[in-house]
């Protein structure tokens, strides 16, 4: 069944995802809009990976019938209505209250998967009543293989079906614009932040009347809420897979990986899907962009294995090459955070129907029907090869 993109009346100022980022940045504080948009070192990473997408072009064809079209896309055994779904991301009610609250409204509203992170500033229990199965969670390694094994239980026991296990945070990049403006989470106020706040009344009166976000879902052995954002995550290596694959009954993504290797080598030991991803360009400054490796990656584990993708979405345009590359699934980060940012549960609706419009217009310029008539001969390359070169 398709979702009803239409329910949404156009009252949004958000038409794009540099909308969403010029509006978030004006009405939000610096230290919060700079939370959404930092990345590692020189942010040269996260730079990369949307001007590789500006490089990849698509070769439209002509006189087919695509007056009906369908973005329905399956993954892990579901269809969803659309082919993207929101990427997990940590306390994401600093951006506006209730912003997890508001992202599982529009799961359920556009059909589509939500990851809810470790780091989130709402709770799984919330979530899973939320958005039900279409919430996924994502797991990150705890204080101790104890204390992340007893998050594991308790996603499980919350109704989740589908874990998605974060690996490429063994330790937490120096992410300098956090370190200027003096983010540390838990959040503490400093003199900085202060001023910062006091000229963005609108956000802080709302934040501080909803109640400042704290991480939900970090526990330590004693069961005790304890996250730091800077802890060693080390423990999330191979032999600890290999017993959460026995553990988790459910579906099991894997996320973070950017080598093929890697992505073969999870796929021997029973990963459900690859989750390709250089986490935004938020780990490492010198990564190459992902859209890069996607191809490497669909030929490492075949044409038949799932994966997923993220890192330097856009627009619909850039979740149709994703596909065409090898993605089976794409999902968006900095827009969704970006355009809650903007205005709230409004300025999301608005984007994500950007998003789900541009993709049904791509599909007519290049004679498609469904996202599952896309394949890499949409690529266009100026060489005359029928896929891009990564």
């Amino acid at each position: 069944m398709e979702a009803n993109h239409n329910v949404y009346q156009n009252n949004s100022h958000v038409f794009s995802t540099e909308d969403a980022r010029r509006l978030a940045g004006k009405r939000l504080p610096r230290l919060v809009y700079d939370f959404i948009e930092g990345a590692a070192g020189r942010e040269v990473g996260v730079a990369r990976n949307e001007t590789a997408f500006d490089d990849i072009m698509l070769q439209p064809r002509v006189m087919e019938n695509v007056s009906d079209r369908a973005l329905s896309t399956s993954i892990l055994g579901r269809e969803f209505s659309v082919p993207f779904g929101v990427a997990p991301m940590g306390m994401c009610n600093l951006v506006c209250p209730n912003a997890d609250k508001f992202l599982a409204d529009a799961a359920n509203k556009f059909d589509f998967p939500l990851c809810l992170s470790s780091a989130a500033s709402s709770s799984m229990e919330d979530m899973a009543g939320w958005a039900g199965t279409r919430a996924w969670f994502q797991l990150y390694f705890g204080t101790s293989i104890e204390a992340t094994l007893a998050m594991v239980d308790r996603a499980l026991n919350a109704g989740f079906e589908t874990l998605v296990l974060t690996v490429d945070v063994p330790q937490v990049s120096r992410r300098v614009r956090d370190l200027r403006n003096g983010l540390n989470l838990p959040f503490s106020m400093t003199s900085r932040a202060f001023w910062d706040f006091a000229t963005h009344p609108k956000w802080s009166l709302a934040t501080l009347s909803a109640g400042v976000p704290s991480p939900k879902n970090f526990m330590d052995s004693d069961g005790i809420s304890k996250f730091r954002r800077e802890a060693d995550r080390g423990g999330a290596n191979w032999e600890f897979f290999k017993i959460l694959r026995k553990k988790w009954p459910g579906k099991l993504i894997v996320k973070g990986v950017t080598s093929a290797e890697d992505a073969h080598r999870l796929q021997g030991l029973g990963a459900d899907a690859i989750y390709v991803s250089n986490h935004g360009g938020r780990q490492l400054d010198s990564v190459p962009p992902a859209i890069w490796l996607l191809p490497l990656i669909r030929a490492a584990v075949g044409p038949d294995f799932p994966l997923l993708f993220d890192s330097g979405v856009r627009n619909g345009e850039d979740v149709v090459k994703a596909l065409a590359l090898g993605a089976d699934f794409v999902m968006l980060g900095r827009p969704a955070l970006l355009a809650l940012g903007a205005e709230g549960p409004n300025g999301l609706n608005a984007l994500l129907k950007c998003f789900a419009d541009d993709i049904s217009v791509v599909l007519a310029q290049l004679g498609l029907n469904s996202t599952n008539g896309i394949r890499p001969n949409v690529i266009f390359n100026k060489t005359g090869a029928t896929s891009h070169a990564a």
